[in-house]
């Protein structure tokens, strides 16, 4: 090897390392914003259903489980609860509950947001149960 030949190689690892830790990061960013994403629609689904039975606890209860189910991401999760006529009939008999919280993320805001590592938001409703006769 010539002396000119020294460090030739330096600057094309350092960037394969770069583009490397890139795509890393990329799936792991793609593998939490998943997990999150089906976390946040089972937690949402389990409390708009337990909502739903008749004698349910109050809707802050609820949101205080459901907060404790889906740990850090749920302390900034946002829940709105609401009733709906679904059939039309003029009462109401459903109960809907929109989630949205922000997934961890470990890619930059500018690179993320085009690929679906953005907010999550879920919107669930459940048929209120009626008391028997």
């Amino acid at each position: 090897m010539t002396p000119r030949d020294q460090g030739v190689g330096a600057i094309s690892t350092a960037a394969g390392v770069l583009v490397f830790l890139v795509f890393l990061l990329g799936a792991v960013q793609l593998l939490f914003g998943l997990y999150a994403s089906s976390t946040v629609t089972a937690v949402a689904n389990d409390a708009v259903q337990r909502a739903a039975v008749e004698g349910a606890p109050a809707h802050a209860v609820i949101e205080e489980d459901a907060r404790a189910a889906l740990g850090q991401v749920g302390d900034a999760a946002d829940f709105t609860w609401a009733v709906d006529d679904a059939d039309g009939d003029g009462r109401d008999d459903t109960i809907v509950l929109r989630v949205v919280a922000v997934p961890p993320r470990f890619v930059p805001r500018s690179l993320g947001e085009g690929l679906g590592f953005g907010v999550i938001d879920r919107t669930v409703r459940a048929r209120l149960e009626e008391p028997q006769p």
